[in-house]
């Protein structure tokens, strides 16, 4: 095992750690385990962008490859942030979004790399069996976890301090330092807090599901935070001026924006001063609360170890699976390869990982066009007009589902297709894709579909189900242009980039489906002219999509 530097940088605080009751030497070897493991986990940042492994394989190196990664989080930081911190002098403007960057980047990466080692059990049956102090192992948990908190800040915020430190002076630049330090902590203890109040009332399962829908949750969140954002400021002869409300108190960036504009800016009136001093009340008070919490915590966490749904849920969802597949599915083997498919997208928590975020955008993306329309018309003339056709910004997901059939984290298990008495790879392919449509896009299509319902009336609903039938045909499309390959039966390792280029044109596609509803809607009975192309086009286009697999 290789001796990390970080290590030997703790090394010299040997005797506080002593101190505070902890058996140094047995802690530096626990961390040195730990980060030795850590190495050989791929970052989230880098999972699709990896190469595909070679024929002959370089020696392993311990290297630990989130440390690697830390350049790509500050290329981040180095061009979202600095920015708006070499801005003028408005300072509850631009750091408001400056912290909303920071503490999103943050946010994001914790949950999907960080969640490993805040929610490391690996240790509890190996060290609770050995004659080590419940200190020692606590103490080293809280420095691995203090240890990757660290290096993921410093790489982001440390082109900002730099350039904040020289735009703006020394003041600035302890200011930023602390609330760094505090947004960190907010972070840290509101994750470990939301991990434990699902810990509390749900099994491990649920807590390891929950980790892939956090990231529906956080990417509808950033998107929704930053119009929320947008609105405290108003744009006056192109300078910004900040509109106090009161509603700024549940956006966090804007407390941490409020104390340079206090302390820095002289701006003392009483909700600045108010949402400033939430900067630093809310972390203290967080912190503590974790501390006190800390106990329960580790109890609760044994339940990771736990899986399985219960039989009343496995039965509903073989209920589900198979009326699905009696619906839409052909006898036979494409209802098999369905079910499979279903079963698949259902366990498979790598795909979840990688397809979720885009299930979040796409399911906000609608909302976000329709309400700035919104903002330029009346109720009357929003309510009658035809701005509910955003909602084909909800079929961007299609192709990102598309290509990411292909890939799992268990492609070793596709020998099993070789063992099928196949004749024809049709049924899988098309029995697949109708389970990837059904299963994820369709409930993304219904949320959005019954908002706008309930936004418009009853009378965009033929609307809705030319969406519905161009989305099917849309993915068949998506099918027949990109690369196929068998499902799961290739590692997200070997993602091309060149794929993702694919997805620019293939929107264009879709906003070309949008043009042609519009369209139908200028002329009598145009739209059930367009429904009744898309029909026939359905049809033909499956047909011709699985006809030579």
């Amino acid at each position: 095992m290789n001796d990390f530097r970080s290590l030997k940088v703790l090394d010299r605080f040997r005797q506080a750690f002593e101190w505070l009751g902890a058996d140094y030497g047995v802690m530096r070897k626990i961390l040195q385990v730990k980060l030795t493991l850590d190495s050989r986990r791929v970052p989230t940042v880098f999972s699709q962008s990896a190469r595909r492994p070679s024929a002959k394989p370089k020696q392993a190196k311990d290297e630990n490859q989130f440390v690697k990664s830390m350049w790509f989080y500050g290329l981040l930081g180095l061009l979202l942030i600095v920015p708006f911190v070499l801005m003028g002098q408005n300072y509850v403007f631009q750091m408001s979004i400056v912290f909303s960057v920071l503490m999103f980047l943050i946010a994001t990466a914790m949950i999907s790399d960080f969640s490993t080692v805040l929610l490391d059990v690996r240790d509890k049956p190996v060290l609770y069996t050995k004659p080590i102090s419940p200190r020692t192992i606590g103490m080293a948990k809280a420095v691995h976890i203090g240890l990757y908190l660290f290096f993921l800040t410093a790489s982001v915020t440390a082109a900002p301090l730099v350039a904040g430190l020289i735009r703006h002076g020394i003041a600035f630049a302890l200011l930023f330092a602390a609330g760094i330090v505090l947004s960190d902590i907010f972070i840290l203890v509101l994750t470990a807090l939301m991990y434990l109040l699902v810990l509390r009332f749900f099994d491990g399962e649920k807590l390891k599901d929950m980790i892939n829908y956090v990231q529906i949750a956080l990417s509808v969140a950033i998107m929704v935070g930053y119009q929320f954002a947008a609105r405290a400021f108003d744009l006056v002869d192109f300078r910004v001026a900040f509109a106090p409300k009161w509603w700024l108190i549940f956006i966090p960036p804007v407390w941490f924006g409020s104390a340079f504009e206090w302390l820095l800016g002289g701006n003392g009136s009483r909700l600045v001063v108010v949402l400033a001093l939430l900067a630093l009340v809310v972390p203290v008070v967080s912190m503590f609360a974790y501390a006190k919490l800390m106990p329960s915590f580790e109890r609760n966490l044994l339940k990771l170890s736990q899986s399985g749904a219960g039989g009343g849920e496995r039965r509903f969802r073989r209920a589900m699976t198979g009326g699905w597949s009696r619906l839409i599915c052909a006898a036979g083997e494409e209802t098999t390869f369905f079910r499979f498919a279903w079963n698949m997208l259902g366990n498979e928590r790598d795909f979840k990982l990688k397809v979720y975020p885009s299930l979040g955008f796409s399911l906000i993306f609608p909302f976000i066009f329709l309400f700035n329309a919104l903002q330029d018309q009346s109720w009357d003339a929003f309510s009658s007009g035809k701005s509910y056709l955003t909602v084909y910004f909800s079929l961007i997901v299609i192709p990102t589902l598309v290509i990411m059939l292909k890939y799992s984290g268990k492609y070793k298990g596709a020998w099993i297709y070789r063992t099928a008495p196949l004749t024809s790879a049709a049924p899988l392919y098309k029995g697949t894709l109708k389970a990837v449509l059904v299963k994820l896009f369709l409930p993304v299509f219904v949320v959005v579909a019954v908002a706008f319902t309930l936004l418009y009336g009853v009378r965009i609903v033929p609307d809705l189900i030319a969406v519905l039938l161009a989305s099917y045909l849309y993915a068949a499309v998506c099918f027949q242009s990109l690369r196929k390959a068998l499902p799961f039966s290739e590692p997200f390792a070997a993602a091309r980039q060149r794929e993702g280029m694919l997805l620019i044109p293939l929107m264009f596609v879709a906003f070309g489906f949008a043009g042609l509803h519009y369209a139908g809607t200028l002329v009598p009975f145009g739209l059930v002219a367009y429904i009744a192309l898309l029909l026939t086009a359905n049809v033909w286009a499956w047909k011709q999509a699985f006809r030579r697999l």
